[in-house]
């Protein structure tokens, strides 16, 4: 609690710390990293961590880059030293690096690490740069340890605390540099030095594991670097999309259960790389884009929430990309019906209720889209569809006349028509064309009996929010406890 509790002061009066004050010959700073070593030798391991962190705070507030520099090397001393022994030692035989006590050391100097890049952000430079390549190195040779350790002891090797404790040092490489990248803003030049080094050791070394060994943290650590530095690594996709694709996709859609945390990161890696590298996905061929549509898919069917609704924001990613796109003819031709399909039934099956939004936006934008004229060429296979239409809104129009005629028995065929036209009526207008499908919904024999607050959810946040704006207007309805703190450094 006292470190925790010094955090929260260096955090809001960092500056303080720097300068020197009357009746003092160096700042605190300073005279605190003199007697570092003395400060925290009866703190365990988590509190130094917290510890760490906040004198970065204080070093990141110093504003002379030599001083700042200086504060860092000072600051990592201590774990610096006992770095370089283990390395050390191991250039000269790598069993030590086998040793418990050892792996537990290495852990414990990389999660130090990791507390002062969180601190200190771009500043953090000349320390990662220090120990990455090494760093690498470890993380390789561990990596081989677990593999052979799975191949040759079965899946139950995974779970012995040996196999544990080398995966913890791999998480912690990647979360370090995961902190660094998501911490050093506005500085892609600085990140993007440290992607080529990792290609191998890191994406390579995914895609060679077995399933069991892969680190759903390498999924979010590219995920992290591509919104980073968006459009720089367009070039650099290929290589990802190889490494983790394929081989994920097959650890996940074996069922709903298995790698639960492999697959949200999947899909938000997915997202990142629609998002900005977009140009690098429309240069896939036509059988991997099909995978990418069919993992969306199963996305969106899929029952836990998250991944439902990241799943539904990559197809809206994709949806408005292909629509600007020379590609666009070709794309909707293949999926436009798919997707429909695919959508309404999500949405009128019951179980996925908390989709309802994002549902509404994908067939806003395929229903606007249809009949805005911009797709040129005919969404039907005249070999397969026996009549003729004067364009594609006539064909959406029966199209989906049909489909929800045949999911909807109960309904008579006037009632879908009226609700397809008012589909295409209310199209321009988002709230229109929500409460027009919402309507149908409850209206329908499915959700007639159920409990559908769920559709309701995007009204019912915004109406709490206006109460909170409401009660923040007028002073002592808030508790201060609950108001966000809003301290600024004195």
């Amino acid at each position: 609690m006292a470190c925790d509790t010094y955090l929260k002061i260096v955090q809001k009066c960092k500056r303080k710390f720097i300068i020197t004050q009357v009746g003092e010959n160096e700042p605190f700073l300073s005279e605190l990293l003199s007697s570092l070593a003395t400060t925290i030798t009866d703190l365990e391991p988590h509190q130094i961590h917290t510890f760490y962190e906040a004198v970065g705070h204080m070093i990141q507030a110093e504003s002379d880059p030599a001083k700042r520099d200086e504060y860092l090397k000072r600051l990592m001393d201590l774990p610096n030293q006992r770095w370089a022994e283990i390395i050390g030692q191991a250039s000269r035989g790598v069993e030590i690096l086998k040793d418990q006590d050892v792996i537990r050391t290495v852990l414990n100097i990389l999660q130090t690490n990791t507390s002062v890049a969180s601190s200190l952000g771009a500043f953090f430079l000349p320390q990662i740069t220090l120990i990455f390549l090494d760093m690498l190195t470890v993380y390789r040779m561990y990596s081989e340890l677990i593999s052979n350790s799975i191949s040759e002891g079965g899946p139950f090797a995974s779970k012995t605390s040996f196999v544990k404790l080398l995966r913890s040092v791999k998480r912690e490489t990647l979360k370090l540099i995961e902190t660094f990248v998501d911490k050093a803003e506005d500085q892609p030049q600085i990140g993007k030095q440290f992607v080529p080094p990792m290609m191998d050791p890191v994406l390579g070394d995914y895609a060679r594991n077995v399933p069991d060994a892969r680190e759903s943290e390498v999924l979010s650590l590219f995920a992290t670097i591509i919104n980073k530095y968006k459009g720089l690594m367009i070039e650099d996709v290929p290589r990802i999309f190889e490494a983790v694709f394929q081989c994920t996709l097959e650890m996940i859609t074996r069922n709903f259960e298995d790698y639960p945390e492999h697959r949200l990161k999947f899909f938000s890696l997915l997202r990142a790389i629609a998002t900005y590298c977009f140009q690098a996905l429309i240069q896939l061929s036509t059988q991997q884009v099909k995978v990418v549509m069919d993992s969306i898919i199963w996305a969106f069917r899929h029952t836990e929430r998250n991944i439902a609704e990241t799943g539904l924001n990559l197809l809206i990613e994709l949806l408005k990309n292909y629509q600007v796109t020379e590609f666009r003819n070709q794309f909707y031709r293949t999926y436009f019906l798919v997707i429909e399909q695919e959508i309404f039934a999500v949405l009128t099956d019951t179980f996925h209720k908390p989709g309802f939004k994002l549902h509404v936006q994908v067939l806003q934008i395929l229903f606007c889209l249809v009949d805005s004229g911009s797709l040129t060429e005919p969404l039907w296979d005249a070999s397969t569809v026996p009549l003729t239409f004067p364009n594609n809104t006539a064909f959406v129009r029966d199209y989906t006349i049909k489909l929800l005629g045949t999911s909807f028995p109960n309904m008579t065929p006037v009632e879908v028509t009226l609700f397809i036209d008012g589909l295409f009526e209310s199209k321009h207008d988002i709230h229109a064309f929500k409460n027009h499908i919402r309507d149908f919904l409850i209206q329908s024999k499915g959700f007639s009996a159920q409990d559908n607050k769920d559709l309701y959810a995007e009204e019912a946040a915004a109406q709490k929010e206006r109460e909170r704006q409401r009660m923040l207007a007028i002073p002592g309805l808030v508790a201060p406890s609950e108001l966000q703190d809003e301290m600024v450094d004195s």
